[in-house]
């Protein structure tokens, strides 16, 4: 890797973590506590794992979902049905850090990520507990303000946060589900 590694790349290595964005959650569990110990926890699109490590750290039971084959993942599209054949009835919560293969058409790659992220709000809303929580990253863009509407109608509370640990070019954002309705 001949980048140069930020600091939250140094840290989340010299900490244990598979990457970088195990911080954006830190940030999001430190503001709203999205994962208590002994929840059950829905982590899609979980690659590398720093998520699923870190919601283990705080004592939660976690199910890692990617497309990607990785150890003590479950492998599936999650665009496909088949998805629901893996998971539990219930979750406590629902992560998703999912991002497109960007092309770098903006308008493709907005619309690719809204995608990814109705696609999460759906398989939430289907699992989720009454009152669970949710976490999903988004691209800002044209289908943002109506991803946020969207997830308005499945739960009580919704915050949108960009973390620390977000790079500042980027575009992502996170919206946080309060209270599944």
């Amino acid at each position: 890797m001949g980048m140069k590694r930020d600091k939250f790349t140094r840290k989340a290595f010299s900490e244990g973590y598979s990457a970088r964005s195990v911080y954006k959650l830190k940030a999001i569990q430190k503001r709203f506590e999205v994962i208590k110990s002994g929840d059950f926890v829905l982590d899609i699109g979980a690659a590398p794992g720093s998520w699923s490590e870190y919601v283990l750290e705080l004592g939660g039971e976690v199910d890692s979902v990617d497309v990607v084959k990785l150890k003590g993942f479950i492998q599936v599209d999650i665009m496909s049905d088949d998805i629901y054949d893996f998971l539990k009835e219930e979750y406590d919560v629902v992560l998703s850090d999912v991002a497109p293969k960007t092309i770098g058409v903006r308008s493709l790659d907005n619309e690719l990520s809204y995608d990814l992220s109705k696609r999460a709000l759906e398989i939430a809303s289907k699992v989720l507990k009454r009152n669970g929580k949710f976490v999903c990253k988004i691209f800002q863009s044209e289908f943002s303000d109506k991803f946020v509407k969207e997830v308005r109608v499945v739960f009580k509370g919704v915050k949108v946060v960009k973390p620390e640990g977000s790079k500042k070019r980027s575009k992502e954002f996170y919206v946080v589900g309060l209270r599944k309705k």
